[in-house]
């Protein structure tokens, strides 16, 4: 006879803490299958990739508003430096 399994889930997930989120998806980890879990994997990556660039592109931001930019010609001259050494 075949085993089936069922997980029944809190669809209000605004209401659940990181604790309680993290425990339903180990859940839908161990009973995803292979599609799943490249899904989430992909869906993760991504995410954390964006939120590296937003940090990125404020750190930019807060950079020119401190005034620390550089011209072409001065980014030009660090460069030749870095192949000279």
């Amino acid at each position: 006879m075949e085993q089936k399994l069922y997980l029944y889930t809190n669809l209000n997930t605004e209401v659940m803490g990181a604790l309680e989120l993290r425990e339903e998806l180990r859940k839908y980890i161990e009973i995803g299958d292979g599609n799943f879990l490249k899904a989430l994997h992909k869906t993760a990556k991504l995410y954390i990739e964006q939120k590296q660039f937003d940090r990125m592109i404020a750190e930019g931001e807060e950079d020119i508003k401190a005034g620390r930019v550089h011209s072409q010609d001065e980014v030009q001259k660090m460069i030749e430096g870095w192949t000279k050494e």
